[in-house]
């Protein structure tokens, strides 16, 4: 018996930690053709910045005609998967939190390997916030303004700097009624 044949544009949900959501993510991300056109649903309250950058350079390295649309919440890490989408949706109830890089470690390490670690990571921060202004095609001191000290912005907020797209959820057709 074959599968049913989805029609129109492949849909994912990127709700919750994206690292722990990581390997499902990346195998629908790679269940759609080079080229071809998908449609992100972000609820996501972040996860590991690595995590954020292969999502993102999988999106742009496959040529993904990607649409993001923020239906809840988009915050820290999940920012650069929705930048790295061609069209960026947002509603005046959706939120999006920007905020400095964060420095976790659950494990012993020695002082050599913190060391190696804060250089690592001060290096990872800036190259971070860069690539995200280059996503949304702004310019770094929007995107560390927003960051320092982190804030949350509004749907509104970003399309009206020109990242996103205001959807308006009351102009859209109900469904009510529909089979």
């Amino acid at each position: 018996m074959e599968e049913p044949q989805h029609e129109g544009p492949l849909e994912i949900a990127v709700v919750g930690d994206i690292t722990e959501h990581e390997p499902d993510l990346f195998e629908k991300l790679l269940g759609v053709e080079p080229g071809g056109s998908c449609v992100l649903y972000f609820d996501s309250l972040g996860g590991s910045a690595y995590a954020a950058v292969a999502m993102a350079s999988a999106i742009r390295l496959r040529g993904l005609n990607a649409t993001g649309i923020v239906i809840g919440e988009c915050a820290s890490a999940a920012l650069w998967p929705f930048a790295a989408c061609r069209r960026r949706l947002v509603t005046p109830l959706s939120f999006l939190l920007f905020h400095p890089m964060k420095w976790q470690s659950e494990e012993n390490v020695a002082l050599i390997e913190a060391a190696e670690w804060a250089r690592h990571f001060g290096s990872l921060e800036s190259e971070m916030d860069q690539f995200l202004a280059d996503l949304f095609g702004t310019s770094i001191e929007q995107i560390q303004t927003w960051s320092n000290p982190g804030r949350y912005v509004s749907g509104r907020e970003m399309a009206e700097a020109g990242l996103a797209e205001l959807v308006d959820l009351k102009m859209l057709p109900s469904l009510q009624g529909r089979p």
